[in-house]
């Protein structure tokens, strides 16, 4: 089993930065990579930017210059700096792990942007 605790949510004016931090814990082994998804409201859940282990990382195109995804392989921890908030960025942010097997999902930590 594996067990990931989102942090670092909040509510923040347009403009201003967040820091999402995801420790993971259990059976992390031949992890093929960590990701943020978010889901706004009446929306589905899209992917916000992923990093494998060979710390590849990709970004959705609407956060691309703004959000910077990292891991600290010691801590077992990824993370996610986002600069610029824009009200759009309102959702609740997921971490995923991906490895051999089913997908880990954390519980979400809400993210709100005010105009």
């Amino acid at each position: 089993q594996v067990q990931l605790v989102e942090s670092g949510g909040g509510l923040v004016q347009a403009g201003g930065s967040l820091r999402l931090s995801c420790a993971a814990s259990g059976s992390i082994f031949s992890i093929i990579a960590m990701g943020w998804y978010r889901q706004a409201p009446g929306k589905q859940r899209e992917l916000v930017a992923v990093i494998t282990s060979d710390g590849i990382t990709n970004y959705a195109d609407s956060v691309k210059g703004r959000f910077t995804i990292s891991r600290d392989n010691a801590k077992n921890t990824v993370y996610l700096q986002m600069n610029s908030l824009k009200p759009e960025d309102t959702a609740v942010y997921y971490c995923k792990l991906a490895r051999p097997g089913p997908d880990y999902w954390g519980q979400g930590t809400q993210v709100t942007v005010s105009s």
